[in-house]
This record gives structure tokens, sequence and C-alpha cells, in this order.
């Protein structure tokens, strides 16, 4: 009886501290400066704790991403790495025991992005039967990634004249998308179907694949010289181990007056990510490590030097493709069925 009666009054202790901490919101919440959940990047806010029986609080710690933000004078500064949608978490110490609870917020840019436009250097040939999904240079090689289930491929090309210097198809159930190369490989994204590609560079024999994890499509693939960029039709760009090809974090997309899920193809320079703005004829310039959206090149009249085949549909044969010459300084852009590459200078308004 007296094994029975412990065992029972430990279970109804342990039940009743567990249902203090599942019920920690009928306890407290945290109020913000009238009610806003949408905040700027290292903004001042007003923050109190509300304690709804009052309980006798001994400390509260507030953090976002792991990081404390300290309160002064009933304000915290929301000053963290990334921006998006974030969870703003406090820790309550009361009597003798602690809960944590939580408030969603959205953590937009400081700034409005910038306005850019374009500069034509140079015209070349390209396939008006390449469905240009992903575009990257390697030394002075372009390298192309191409889609619709059908005619999927990886190939090498003659940037210059448009030859096709190499190329492999994927099988016709595969629609290709993204590519990037990395330490003497090419990796390959497909769109719908889960899966990636590995290919050594010289002869693009498949030495591997690999699974996505939560990022559940295949958008624009690039790097940085230490991990790989994912874009998969939200607003996230998911940072991928080149060796396990594993997520290992991301960032969103923002402006400062929303989160944007619109990043298609994408290419890696100095700190910035340049991103296809899906069916759109624009390229976002985001900065690699926050998610803000710096920039917006607009690209409209491109599509009209293409000579327009009699398939061509103005809601499918969109601007898509950009690559980065690291010798002339340069970019490259194309689109779906586009019989033309444009090297362009991009120029702030």
């Amino acid at each position: 009886m007296i094994k029975f009666f412990t065992l029972s009054t430990l279970l109804l202790f342990f039940m009743a501290c567990g249902g203090e901490q599942t019920d920690a919101k009928s306890l407290f919440d945290i109020a913000l400066d009238g009610d806003k959940t949408q905040f700027q990047h290292k903004e001042s806010v007003g923050i109190r704790l509300n304690n709804k029986k009052n309980k006798t609080v001994t400390k509260v710690t507030y953090s976002i991403d792991g990081k404390e933000l300290p309160v002064t004078d009933n304000k915290l500064v929301l000053n963290v790495e990334t921006l998006g949608n974030k969870t703003l978490k406090a820790v309550v110490s009361y009597d003798e025991t602690s809960v944590e609870i939580q408030k969603k917020i959205k953590l937009l840019s400081a700034t409005a992005p910038e306005l850019y436009t374009y500069e034509i250097l140079n015209v070349y040939p390209h396939d008006n039967r390449a469905y240009t999904q992903g575009l990257e240079f390697h030394q002075d090689t372009l390298y192309e990634s191409t889609g619709k289930k059908g005619r999927s491929s990886l190939r090498k090309v003659d940037y210059t004249s448009g030859e096709v210097l190499q190329k492999i198809d994927l099988d016709p159930s595969i629609f290709g998308e993204g590519i990037t190369i990395l330490n003497g490989k090419i990796y390959q994204l497909t769109w719908q179907s889960g899966i990636g590609y590995i290919y050594d560079l010289k002869g693009f024999n498949k030495i591997d694949t690999f699974q996505y994890g939560d990022s559940k499509e295949g958008w624009g693939l690039t790097n940085d010289g230490k991990k790989l960029f994912k874009s998969d039709g939200t607003e996230k760009i998911w940072f991928l181990n080149p060796e396990t090809l594993v997520e290992e974090g991301h960032i969103e997309t923002v402006t400062n007056k929303s989160i944007f899920n619109r990043a298609n193809e994408l290419e890696y320079v100095d700190g910035k990510l340049y991103a296809n703005v899906y069916l759109k004829p624009s390229i976002m310039i985001i900065d690699a490590k926050s998610g803000a959206i710096e920039g917006v090149v607009n690209f409209s009249g491109l599509s009209e030097k293409i000579t327009k085949t009699p398939d061509w549909r103005d809601n499918d044969n969109v601007l898509n493709g950009i690559a980065y010459h690291p010798t002339k300084k340069t970019f490259f852009v194309t689109g779906k069925d586009w019989d033309k590459l444009f090297e362009v200078k991009i120029i702030k308004k």
C-alpha cells in the first residue's frame, strides 16, 4: 500500500507540473505596442508581460532564434540576423518554477528595395528549345539545366556561338530545374520529384543522388563556395551541406512591406543572391545572410527582342536564367525557350 501511494502521489505531482507547463498561456502572454505583429529589422518595440494570475514573477528573458534580446525601459530592439516569420519567446520565472510562452511575429526589412535597370553589352545565340531552369558559368564555359518533361537536360555550352558542347537528357518523367557547380561536381535539382542529381564536372557521369528535406520542391540552386543555396517556390531559401546535402538552415525573402515567395533561378555574387522573380521580367538582389530584398532589376523589354515561335506563350516563356561571368564581371540572362542570351550590366536607377 505504501509503494502504491507513493507512486500515485508522484504521478499526480508530475501531471500537475506538466499541466501547469502546458497551460502557460492561461498565466502569461506577451503584449507588444499597439498589438502589432509586423515590425522592421532593428525596430525598438514596447513590450510587457501580461500576468493574468498575479504570479510573483522574478525574471523574464526574451529571445528570437536563440538570441537573447535585452529589455531597457520596457523596450527591446528586434536585432536578429535573419528576417521573416519569427517566434518571440519569453521564459518567465515565478514561484520557483518557469514557463515558456511564445508570440508569432513578422520581421521585415528596414528599407525598401532599390530599383535597377540594365544595359545590354552583347547578344549571343541561344537554343530556342532550351527551357532554361539553371544557368551557371564555370571559368569561361556556360552550363545549363533545362526543364519540361521529355525535354529536360544538363548541357555544357559555348556561349559565344550557342553550340552545345556536351549534353545528357534526363528521364522523360523528370522535370529538370536549377544547377550549381562546386568542387568538381555539378548539382542538379528536379522540380517535384523530390530528388537531386550529382555529376562529375568533366564527364557528366552521374555519381550520386540526394533527397529533399523540408523543402518539398526544387527550383533554383547556387553556392557561395562553402554551401549550396536552394529555392523551393516558397519564401524560404535553404542552406545545403554540399557533402551530405542536408538542409542546415534557411533565410526568408522579405521587403520592407511583406514576405515574398517568388525566388526562382539563383546566382550568388559577393554576399548577394540574384534571383529571378517567378513569372516576372525582374530579378531580386537579396542579402544572403538576412534575406532582405535590397534591390529589384527591371528587365522589361528583353522579351521583345526574342524571335517568338508559333507555340510561344507569354505566361510561360518568361525570363529565367542568370549567370555571372567571373572574369568579365558581367551578368548573362536568358529565358525559357528564348533564342538569345544577353550579356548585361546592372545599373542603379
